[in-house]
């Protein structure tokens, strides 16, 4: 049996030029624009895996068969096919058929959803993302009080692990230039939790997690650790559902791409760079001071080449 990893490596294969009707997306392909979306639960994530990776045995089940394999309840497969977009789960059952006959019958069938090649649908993917940050932009209040919290934690620590640590590491070396005592955590397990305890006890009030799939259970314990420990915790995640988000006292999801075989960050990306305006935003002066103080060593070093 393949992993879902290599089940998408195998549907997000980049081939040249535009899609033509007879090199249709592959089947998994199909299905993961079908389900790209940002706000599924992890219960319908799992759905959503099992149809990818079993589409033509699964596509002919009953509700109670599917809801039996999946292990959720047949509420669960209902609700998952409404969040997709159909009326009901036979409906949904009518779409994965016609998805799953034709690839029995050799072949897939050319239907108007598919343009572009993987590459754009990639693009795509990461397109509607930002469209739906820019939504949930539209009340800015939640984003500018907690860039307040943020500044006036000191320190302010800064956590991801596994595949999140870029988006920690990125955040990290921005707020360096604007606060006075950032930590950056990458690193689980033991190590962590002395970063995060010797964060609360130097002051700290906040940290800022970031849990990107495939979430890491070490990310669980590092939240819970911090809350135990007095921490307040932000989370930039996409799932607004499950055991990491419950750790979370201020809460940001947001979709990530999911069409290539390693996901893409874009909106994530927004909402660090966003926290990082708020932040800015709450101690101008200090902001001010401390970005010219490192304008200043930048070019005593020459940090930089001159453009």
């Amino acid at each position: 049996m393949s992993s879902p990893q290599q089940a998408r490596a195998q549907a997000s294969a980049i081939t040249s030029g535009k899609t033509a009707p007879e090199a249709e997306a592959a089947p998994a392909s199909r299905l993961r624009t079908l389900f790209d979306r940002p706000r599924l639960s992890p219960g319908q994530r799992r759905i959503a895996q099992y149809l990818i990776e079993h589409i033509t045995e699964a596509a002919f089940l009953s509700i109670t068969d599917l809801a039996e394999r999946v292990g959720v309840s047949q509420p669960s497969v209902t609700r998952f096919a409404a969040a997709v977009g159909f009326s009901g789960y036979p409906a949904l059952r009518e779409k994965l058929q016609s998805i799953a006959l034709s690839t029995l019958a050799g072949g897939p069938v050319a239907d108007d959803e598919s343009r572009g090649n993987e590459l754009q649908a990639a693009v795509d993917a990461e397109i509607e993302n930002l469209e739906n940050l820019r939504r949930d932009f539209a009340d800015p209040d939640q984003m500018i009080e907690l860039g307040r919290k943020l500044s006036e934690s000191t320190p302010l620590t800064i956590l991801g692990l596994r595949i999140s640590a870029s988006l920690a590491e990125y955040f990290a070396y921005a707020a360096r230039r604007i606060h006075p005592d950032v930590r950056v955590v990458t690193r689980g397990g033991s190590v962590a939790y002395d970063a995060l305890l010797q964060s609360r006890e130097a002051g700290g009030t906040w940290v800022l997690a970031f849990s990107m799939p495939r979430h890491a259970q070490e990310t669980l314990t590092a939240l819970r650790v911090a809350r135990s420990a007095g921490l307040k915790v932000a989370l930039v995640t996409d799932l607004a559902l499950g055991h990491v988000a419950d750790e979370a006292d201020v809460l940001f999801t947001t979709g990530t791409g999911s069409r290539l075989v390693f996901d893409s960050y874009a909106a994530p990306g927004v909402i660090a760079a966003a926290l990082l305006q708020a932040m800015t935003d709450a101690d101008p002066e200090r902001t001010q001071a401390r970005l010219e103080e490192y304008e200043q060593i930048s070019d005593q070093h020459q940090f930089f080449l001159r453009d």
